[in-house]
């Protein structure tokens, strides 16, 4: 029986480093040695026991340099192999885990392949005695090639667990465990013997959104003000200033911001600039209160603040009506 044929892009980050020996877990970025995506598969020679791997190299960078043109050029590099390769299975992206989450949910709301993606990183370096490189691999290519993943939109695979690209977040710097989904918890888990899912995505995801960063030469500009005791305003202001098309508010919870904050946030909204209510707990909806209503902020959902600031960049580039915004958010 053959087996699926996956895809593989490598983008660098941790699963992509070398440390100066196998103890070497925290420090390895000091030396600079990062492999290209074919380098790591030939790492793990286990992968070709699961999948026919198809290696597609893309570039090896610390994952905090991710931004709008690496996000867009690896978009068009999944339709390319997509249609190069129509015996493809699925699709799995290595990547950094410091800011997988940002990625994994812009391409859960641009990449417009039916095909399962999941994106995937570790927690130490692939050099390290305890590297959980090798089979976050494994199963992120178990996962893309599982039926069951078709419709689940884009997902993330580290630690055994299948994560929902919108709700999957970073908690913790260094536990093997630190990706959770806090509000609604994992779709399901690559075990020994199978790949499980458990739940499905409800909200709208790829391939069928409104969103076409192909035909973007940018992202609106969109910042977030972080709440704090005694924030004064000035974050908000110099975002302002900078010419902001939209504000993520990552306010108090249950959801508001910080008194210092309210005035400039309000001035901005008269101003034309969208100012979006998430909450800097972690997990929960932000509501609609009688506050925001008055200052005509809108509300970010469950979504916490970096993947706020994603989708209301994605809403700005196809509307400037709020009432369209706020659709899009009880949308996606």
């Amino acid at each position: 029986m053959s087996k699926p044929k996956v895809a593989v892009i490598g983008t660098g980050g941790t699963i992509a480093s070398i440390g100066k020996g196998p103890l070497d877990i925290l420090d390895y970025g000091a030396n600079n040695s990062m492999l290209e995506v074919d380098k790591i598969v030939e790492l793990f020679p286990e992968v070709h026991e699961v999948a026919d791997v198809l290696v597609v190299p893309f570039r090896a960078i610390p994952s905090p340099s991710m931004g709008f043109a690496e996000w867009k050029e690896l978009v068009l590099k999944i339709d390319e192999v997509a249609a190069a390769n129509p015996d493809l299975a699925g699709f799995v992206v290595t990547h950094g885990t410091a800011s997988l989450e940002e990625t994994a949910y812009v391409l859960h709301l641009t990449v417009k392949t039916e095909l399962p993606v999941v994106v995937i990183g570790s927690q130490r370096p692939s050099s390290a005695l305890s590297t959980d490189a090798g089979f976050n691999l494994v199963n992120g290519i178990r996962t893309a090639a599982s039926p069951q993943a078709w419709g689940m939109g884009v997902m993330t695979l580290l630690n055994d667990e299948i994560q929902s690209a919108r709700e999957v977040t970073k908690t913790s710097t260094y536990r093997m465990q630190t990706f959770r989904s806090p509000d609604f918890g994992c779709l399901g888990h690559a075990d020994g013997d199978a790949v499980a899912f458990y739940r499905k995505p409800l909200r709208r995801h790829a391939p069928d959104t409104e969103f076409d960063i192909r035909t973007m030469d940018s992202l609106p500009r969109v910042d977030i003000v972080y709440a704090y005791c005694g924030s004064d305003g000035t974050a908000a202001r110099a975002f302002i200033e900078a010419g902001a098309k939209g504000i993520v508010s990552a306010g108090f919870a249950p959801g508001f911001c910080g008194p210092g904050d309210e005035g400039p946030l309000k001035e901005a909204v008269e101003a034309g600039i969208t100012v979006v209510q998430s909450s800097r707990a972690g997990s929960g909806r932000t509501f609609k209160s009688t506050k925001l209503k008055e200052n005509g902020f809108l509300i970010a959902d469950n979504l916490n603040p970096q993947k706020a600031r994603i989708l209301l960049a994605f809403a700005l580039s196809v509307t400037s009506d709020p009432a369209e915004i706020e659709r899009i958010f009880a949308t996606y």
